[in-house]
């Protein structure tokens, strides 16, 4: 009897999960063929395959095999974020950061009641943000920045009382910030920078509890900064939003008695309301001016004194925001008009101070300036024959300089380069500075206003990229690899030396290592963010995620350090060892397993490889590809390992 209660007690229950396993099958199906409609990337997702069987990429089970997990950061998906992902009741964390989505964010996804971790940014997503969301009960992460989202934050985020990071920021996002979001206790960073954000800071922001970052830069923000996001100290970013004043933050204006007006709602023009009126005593003295009754009440002025009162009022304003639009026009000179180069630099000068309408330059070598018509008859006008290489936002060509010197000249739409002046400058001095052996050495610049482009020359490397040698016939010998992992080694090395500018090369790969003609490695396009957009560093940072250099931490937490160095270095290693771009699952579980003959390319000879260098190398790739930054060697700890192979001289 005992087996049959067992029996109709259980078999229902097997029979519920079994349904609900299939019905994750399905909704998973359905997500792939919007997230990925060419099939590119989620090949391993089958129809007759077991999401839970750990084959299914990206996707993690709990212990009652229900979805907890889908981690699709990286993968170069281009489709649309569907509605089915709600049916995954059981998800916890979706990570599709760092691709190409478009589309909405459906309002479905608010139906996921156990998601702590919401990661959506990075993509092409656009509408607006879905008011629902406010109703997640366990989200911690809404990661929602660099879309094209618009229309206004929604009051109900007010409402998600676990939220520690909300991040919003490079959308399209008009209206205020929502008073409602002081009541979340729990956010630690909120991040609303490079919108269209307009009116006050809540006064309340400033009384959350754990708050620890807040950046509203470049928006159109106004009003009284409440004084005490002064305990924030250095993540309270606050700069470009001119209307914003406050007392004890540097670089902003002091506020007036019509901002205190303003933040209390009161016009000065409305004779319908409260006025403040400043009177000569109080006004020079600090002191509150007296309160003008409304019309309502018994006034003590003549209504032509409130009227004057207010001319003169705007009148001062206006003046005043006239000097601040001069002023911040000289400062923002733009880049077309600082690129308007002489032609030819005076002879016997060393150094050139060039001057512009709205300033001068930085003190540049005249040596570095070129005019257009060098850069066109080095590259025969730019011919396809010249040309290198291009992506989505440069070209690359081979040209021949007047002194005969063989160059490779980067060509960049001014589109794709800052427009402020004072930051190409400092980008450009960065470039100039950088003094490393193992770096491709910046021979000159030259940007022309009738071609809208900008052009930096550097020394050619005449072996061409490193990944010119991966997947292809073009074998590589063992010592010519050694060479070429301890050069790049060097080069951190080098930029490790204290008196040296520091770089962090975020977006370090195979595709910017150039060999010159001693297969000697120098790295490419150091410190080049520093004068490209923004937009444009954040989509060659997705074409590295979709390549596998970015570092875990930064997959989740955007943060980039040394440490992400490091991995992306590691990556390298272990691309040169099997001479493939990307990794099967099994070449990097067998390095990882210490079976480095597994990993290593069978195409190389054997007669010159060195079993103890091909161990150690295989070794040193997994420790800098560690998915936990601490447990990662420093650059310093490499460079050292590197100097202890036999016979070879770093």
């Amino acid at each position: 009897m005992l087996p049959f209660f067992f029996f109709f007690f259980f078999f229902p229950l097997l029979l519920l999960a079994a349904a609900s396993g299939a019905g994750e099958l399905q909704a998973l199906m359905e997500i792939k063929s919007s997230l990925d409609p060419e099939n590119k990337f989620l090949t391993t997702w089958t129809p007759n395959g077991d999401p839970c069987s750990g084959n299914f990429d990206g996707v993690a089970c709990n212990s009652d095999r229900r979805v907890e997990n889908v981690s699709l950061q990286g993968k170069g998906l281009t489709g649309k974020l569907p509605p089915a992902v709600a049916r995954l009741k059981s998800l916890t964390g979706l990570y599709l950061h760092y691709n190409y989505l478009s589309g909405e964010v459906p309002k479905e996804i608010a139906d996921l009641t156990l998601l702590t971790d919401l990661y959506l940014d990075v993509n092409n997503l656009s509408g607006t943000i879905p008011p629902e969301i406010g109703t997640m009960p366990s989200l911690q992460v809404l990661q929602l920045c660099c879309n094209r989202l618009t229309g206004e934050i929604p009051a109900s985020l007010g409402q998600l009382g676990k939220l520690t990071v909300m991040a919003l920021e490079r959308n399209q996002l008009a209206g205020g910030i929502p008073e409602s979001l002081s009541a979340v206790a729990s956010l630690n960073r909120l991040y609303l920078s490079f919108n269209r954000l307009s009116g006050s800071i809540p006064a309340g922001v400033a009384d959350m509890p754990r708050l620890e970052v807040l950046d509203v830069q470049f928006n159109n923000l106004s009003g009284v900064i409440p004084s005490g996001l002064s305990r924030l100290k250095d993540g309270f970013r606050y700069g470009n939003n001119s209307g914003l004043c406050g007392s004890g933050f540097p670089s902003v204006r002091g506020c007036t008695q019509w901002d205190y007006g303003a933040a209390a709602g009161i016009s000065p023009v409305d004779p319908n309301r409260t006025v403040f009126l400043p009177t000569p005593a109080n006004f020079t003295q600090g002191g509150e001016p007296p309160l003008i009754p409304s019309k309502s009440s018994p006034s003590r002025f003549p209504l032509v004194d409130i009227i004057a009162g207010a001319i003169v009022s705007t009148a001062l304003v206006l003046t005043a925001a006239a000097a601040i639009l001069v002023s911040t026009f000289r400062r923002r000179r733009r880049l077309g008009r600082r690129s308007e180069l002489p032609d030819q630099p005076e002879q016997g000068i060393g150094k050139k101070r060039i001057e512009s309408r709205g300033g001068s330059w930085e003190e540049i070598p005249a040596h570095y300036r070129l005019n257009l018509e060098e850069v066109e008859s080095a590259t025969h006008h730019f011919s396809e024959m010249n040309l290198l290489g291009r992506s989505k936002f440069s070209g690359v060509y081979k040209g021949i300089l007047k002194d005969g010197s063989a160059v490779a000249i980067k060509s960049i739409s001014k589109t794709s380069c800052k427009t402020e002046e004072d930051e190409f400058v400092d980008g450009l001095n960065l470039l100039k500075s950088l003094n490393n052996p193992n770096l491709a050495k910046l021979k000159g610049f030259c940007c022309s206003k009738d071609r809208g482009e900008c052009f930096l020359i550097y020394e050619f490397a005449e072996r061409g990229s490193l990944s010119q040698y991966l997947d292809n016939d073009r074998v590589l010998e063992w010592p010519t690899r050694v060479s070429i992992i301890q050069g790049i080694a060097k080069e951190y090395l080098h930029r490790d030396v204290p008196e040296k500018p520091r770089i962090v090369h975020k977006n370090i790969s195979a595709e910017k290592v150039v060999l010159d003609e001693n297969w000697n490695p120098l790295i490419l396009d150091s410190g080049l963010r520093k004068i490209l957009a923004d937009d444009v560093v954040y989509s060659a940072i997705k074409v590295s995620a979709a390549l596998g250099y970015m570092s875990p931490e930064y997959i989740t937490t955007g943060k980039f350090t040394e440490k992400s160095d490091v991995y992306a270095f590691g990556v390298i290693v272990l691309q040169v060892l099997s001479g493939r771009k990307i990794l099967s699952n099994s070449a990097r579980a067998a390095a990882e397993a210490g079976n480095w003959e597994d990993l290593l390319d069978p195409n190389l000879e054997t007669n010159s490889l060195h079993p103890n260098e091909a161990a150690m190398l295989a070794k040193l790739a997994v420790d800098c590809t560690d998915e936990i930054p601490e447990n990662r060697p420093t650059m310093a700890d490499v460079v050292e390992e590197l100097r202890q192979l036999p016979g070879r001289r770093m």
